[in-house]
């Protein structure tokens, strides 16, 4: 059965900024941030690898994570936070 829910799906709810800011703690995964902006994981690495994500991360050890509370400003904005996001 179709559940409907005025046009966006339960991904969609997933990422919205009130889900995120409610479930997210300090941080969160390129995937799931990759995801909320709206391309792929693999995309998501490519940008981090060349530094061009849209919002800031971190590198702690193996682990990539990305700070939320950037991804929430990035989204209220508009605007990356790294210049090189903006070429």
């Amino acid at each position: 059965m179709h559940n409907q829910n005025n046009g966006t799906s339960d991904t969609d709810a997933q990422y919205s900024p009130s889900h995120i800011r409610a479930t997210w703690g300090g941080t969160g995964s390129v995937e799931d941030a990759s995801r909320a902006f709206g391309f792929s994981r693999a995309k998501g690495y490519d940008l981090v690898r060349r530094g061009e994500f849209p919002c800031r991360v971190l590198r702690i050890g193996r682990s990539t994570r990305v700070v939320t509370a950037s991804l929430l400003r990035v989204f209220d904005s508009g605007e990356p936070e790294y210049s090189n996001a903006r070429a």
